[in-house]
């Protein structure tokens, strides 16, 4: 059954979606993990270079608490963590891509009037 949305209703389901997503970093990771990437903790360093280590890991331990991002831990020597995304931050792809095609759009119309 799908869900009734109202404009009020719909409007606080977006914000909510959207403070899930809040942070100068969290897309970035986002984009690092989509299409199933499982990456390591030093391997998420290399490819942020200017994002320090203290806010890479608050904004991983942040999205997963959210239930974005999931921290798999290997019970080896030397210990293992790689990071990768739930189903449900996985199926953010198609609604941040279409933002993104969105977004393109106003760049396109800007080049338009010039």
């Amino acid at each position: 059954m799908a869900k009734e949305w109202t404009p009020t209703s719909a409007a606080d389901g977006v914000e909510q979606a959207l403070k899930i997503l809040e942070g100068k970093w969290k897309l970035v990771i986002l984009f690092h993990l989509f299409g199933g990437n499982l990456l390591r903790f030093s391997e998420l360093e290399r490819a942020i270079p200017a994002i320090t280590q203290k806010m890479l890991i608050q904004q991983l331990r942040q999205m997963e608490v959210d239930g974005v991002v999931r921290r798999i831990v290997h019970h080896q020597v030397p210990p293992k963590v790689e990071y990768g995304l739930t189903e449900w931050g996985q199926a953010l792809c198609p609604a941040l891509d279409a933002l993104l095609k969105w977004a393109d759009l106003r760049q396109d119309g800007n080049k338009n009037d010039r």
